[in-house]
């Protein structure tokens, strides 16, 4: 049902005055209805909520000397391993700006940037990418309810993956992130979005990072139950009218 309501659409559409080639058409047409194969709206509200409740992450504001392993001296905030980033003061002149004259504020910068990732593939930042797959024929994205000091709720819908340089590297002594390989080896699959986005420059300092949105078309397995597969009019849904879904996936599908 799904691809003959597509060919129709597409048939209808081709037949006015756009530039628009039928992959991106199609990206529109899966926002006109649920065409999800697994979950309704409602089942994805159940699984969202008990992430929260099942969380065993807990966040306290500590003194910044109780920060451990990182340094805080007279020029920056920094990790000991020299990894993930650094907080460092900038003074800014500007006659455009609504503080008359400039301002001096700290600012987070990057650790890693311009650094090539073993495989070929340059970083400058991180890798926000996100997995697309077919099931009966219906694209569906894969998403995960990730944990975060900073996030509201502590979690928030994000991309498949969301990793820094040193998240790749494994600097934190941990697991290389779930689902790398599909981006580091993108050139296997078909890439519909790949392009470095800017990231708040309020408050990080020239930093970007690698967004992609990678289709394939071999299974792929669910790591655990923190990742789900949504359709597109499923994150369109929860953009609109919840603040579960983080900036990363809203960036990622602002191609279309």
């Amino acid at each position: 049902m799904y691809k003959d309501e597509l060919n129709l659409y597409l048939n209808s559409i081709n037949g006015l005055e756009h530039n628009l080639s039928d992959d991106k058409l199609e990206f529109h047409f899966e926002s006109l209805k649920d065409w999800s194969s697994f979950h309704n709206i409602d089942y994805i509200k159940m699984w969202y909520k008990k992430q929260v409740a099942s969380s065993s992450m807990t966040v306290r504001e500590v003194p910044l000397s109780e920060c451990e392993k990182w340094i805080v001296d007279k020029d920056k905030i920094y990790h000991e391993s020299g990894e993930f980033f650094s907080v460092k003061g900038v003074e800014v002149k500007s006659k455009t700006r609504e503080a008359k004259g400039g301002w001096s504020q700290p600012i987070i910068e990057q650790v890693g940037k311009d650094n090539p990732l073993e495989g070929g593939l340059p970083t400058d930042g991180g890798i926000l990418g996100i997995i697309r797959k077919r099931f009966d024929g219906v694209p569906h994205y894969l998403l995960e309810a990730k944990f975060e000091p900073g996030n509201v709720n502590l979690v928030q819908l994000s991309p498949t993956l969301q990793a820094t340089l040193s998240n790749m590297n494994a600097a934190h002594k941990g697991y290389t992130p779930h689902y790398l390989d599909y981006f580091v080896n993108s050139e296997k699959y078909k890439v519909h979005f790949r392009n470095w986005l800017c990231e708040d420059g309020g408050r990080l300092y020239n930093k970007r990072n690698l967004n992609m949105l990678v289709e394939v078309d071999e299974p792929v397995e669910i790591i655990n139950d923190n990742f789900i597969w949504m359709s597109l009019y499923q994150i369109r849904f929860f953009i609109n009218k919840y603040d579960w879904v983080n900036s990363h996936v809203r960036g990622i599908f602002s191609f279309f």
